[in-house]
Formats: structure tokens, C-alpha cells, sequence
């Protein structure tokens, strides 16, 4: 039998995007019902195990729109950060994947949401989990940086070689010329 060695996940950023963002700024986030943030009132965005053989844009639609019904458009992976030993004792690549809202209507997940809103920019920014927490700072700053049009993150590719079909994930505004 075969062990998986790296678990990944998915955490998506589900913004109001263009006119509509530069308005409202808004940021689609969940509260859990299940797992370590359980009845903490803490504001995430929707998290998620992408599935053995999914591709991780594919992934974060499908998060997305399990957890809170929301339909969206895969954008870009803006960031990645790897750890080790961290769910069941496997390294774990957690990539930040920005989306594009096709729908606003929430219809939260039962089974795993407590409940789910389009909550302003700064609200989210400014809750003490967001403030004390290093990675979430990060996270911050690349997402408004991205917002403001002034980091450029990594866009699937589809590619093959032989025997192998995949996605090369890279920064297409400084390589345009060859797609």
C-alpha cells in the first residue's frame, strides 16, 4: 500500500473583483463548525483538501462552492507556504488561490460551516486572529498587493511531457510571449 506524503490544501481568497471590488471590497469568509477554529468566532477564508489527482485550481472551485455554494472562477495561486508533520504527520503544501465570484449568493455547507458572509475588506483585516497570526499577515499583504495591481501571482498552465499530463503554475505578466 502506498502512503501519501504530502497532503495539499487549498485556501481561497473569493474577493468581489473590479468596479464592484474597488466599491465594496468585500472578501467571501466562513466560519468553521468542525475542527480547530470550532466555536472560536473566528472570520477564514474557505479552506480545503484537494483530492488525490485534482488539479489545485480545480480544487479551490470545488472547495468553494461546497462550502458556502458560491460559483467561481479559479485566478491565480498567489502564494504557497510548505510545513512538515502537520495533518496526520505529513508535510503539507497550503496554496493561497485567489477566485473570481461568478455568483453571491451564499448557501453554507451544513455538515462543516457555522455560517458563512461577504464581510469588508477591512473588517477581516482587522480581527486579532488576522493581527496575530504571521502567516495571515502575509497573506494580507499579498492580497491587497494583488488587489492594488501590484504583485502578479502564478497562473496554470496546462503542459505535457511524455507519459504526463499537468499544470506549470508560473508568473505569466514577465513571460507573456510564449502562451
Amino acid at each position: 500500500m502506498r502512503q501519501h506524503l504530502v497532503k495539499v490544501t487549498a485556501d481561497s481568497f473569493p474577493t468581489v473583483t473590479g468596479e464592484k471590488f474597488h466599491k465594496q471590497k468585500k472578501v467571501l469568509v466562513v466560519q468553521e463548525k468542525t475542527g480547530r477554529f470550532k466555536g472560536q468566532g473566528i472570520w477564514k477564508f474557505p479552506t480545503g483538501v484537494v483530492n488525490e489527482g485534482e488539479y489545485i485550481h480545480d480544487g479551490s472551485v470545488r472547495e468553494v462552492k461546497e462550502e458556502t455554494g458560491v460559483d467561481t472562477e479559479f485566478v491565480q495561486v498567489l502564494a504557497f507556504r510548505q510545513t512538515h508533520k502537520a495533518f496526520f504527520e505529513k508535510s503539507d503544501l497550503f496554496f493561497v488561490c485567489m477566485m473570481k465570484p461568478l455568483s453571491l449568493e451564499i448557501n453554507a455547507q451544513e455538515s462543516e460551516i457555522e455560517a458563512a458572509q461577504w464581510m469588508p475588506w477591512e473588517e477581516y483585516n482587522k480581527q486579532p486572529f488576522v493581527q496575530n497570526h504571521e502567516l495571515l499577515r502575509y497573506m494580507t499583504d499579498i492580497c491587497s498587493a494583488k488587489t492594488n495591481g501590484h504583485y502578479e501571482g502564478f497562473t496554470p498552465l496546462p503542459v505535457s511531457a511524455p507519459d504526463l499530463q499537468g499544470n506549470l503554475y508560473f508568473n505569466n505578466r514577465d513571460l507573456s510571449s510564449r502562451q
